[in-house]
């Protein structure tokens, strides 16, 4: 009897130990996180909090020519008086950071890219949060010897269409034969990568990259595309790809 009173009591104790150390967890968790919630609520003046607000009017993506490119400008977060975002010009994809410092309604900001890379340089350029639909300012790589670039730029969001371009049945429906046996290589190479194209692939190849910067729907968001591709365009692609071969190798012999 004493036994089992005994062998009852230790399993008591060890399920109390469990129950509390799960419950410590979760409890730990939430003081966390409202301790951090309450920091911010008051360690910032009501002045101070209105004022954060206000800089939220700022975030977003600035798309517009950059020398001779078209350039998005994304800004992703603002803290404060520090600033964060991306830039994605001439098939680069480049984050950058940097202090932001108001006077009214306008925000200049100065920020830098990482520096690791040869196209890399510093933004300065100023928004308004009463009318944020234009962003303002130059770039100055890191390599002394480069020219300074000016740039103004207009406030677009980036949407992915399909319907727009020159062959959108690239990607709302699965090609024929038809669709693409009389096309030339070039003709062809143009579909396929249009395909890219609507979903804001920023190119690497300077010819290819300029041909779309043309065109008002195109608006440069990223260089990795792969997650995006819709079934209907990968097969497109695939057959896009197998006519290009086809009219590369034998388009002269046939006139085309």
């Amino acid at each position: 009897m004493k036994r089992t009173l005994i062998i009852a009591l230790v399993a008591a104790a060890l399920l109390g130990c469990n129950i509390t150390k799960k419950t410590g967890s979760a409890s730990k968790v939430d003081d966390t996180t409202t301790a951090n919630s309450t920091a911010a609520n008051t360690s910032a003046s009501p002045a101070q909090a209105a004022a954060d607000v206000e800089a939220q009017k700022i975030l977003g993506s600035y798309v517009g020519a950059f020398g001779d490119n078209k350039i998005t400008l994304l800004i992703t977060k603002v803290v404060g008086n520090t600033v964060s975002g991306r830039s994605i010009v001439g098939g680069n994809d480049r984050p950058f950071d940097g202090t932001l410092s108001a006077e009214n309604t306008e925000y200049t900001v100065v920020a830098n890219e990482p520096g690791d890379h040869k196209d890399d340089g510093v933004f300065r350029f100023t928004v308004s949060s009463a009318d944020p639909s234009q962003l303002k300012g130059t770039w100055k790589a890191n390599d002394d010897k480069r020219p300074e670039k000016s740039y103004t730029l207009e406030r677009r969001k980036f949407e992915y269409r399909p319907n727009v371009g020159e062959w959108p049945q690239a990607s709302t429906r699965l090609l024929k034969t038809s669709d693409v046996e009389n096309l030339d290589s070039e003709e062809l190479s143009y579909m396929r990568n249009e395909i890219f194209a609507r979903h804001g692939y920023c190119f690497s190849r300077k010819e290819m990259r300029q041909m779309f910067e043309m065109a008002d729907w195109y608006v440069p968001n990223t260089v990795d595309i792969k997650g995006y591709l819709t079934d209907i365009e990968k097969k497109n692609i695939a057959l896009i790809k197998r006519y290009e071969k086809y009219a590369e190798e034998y388009g002269d012999e046939y006139g085309r």
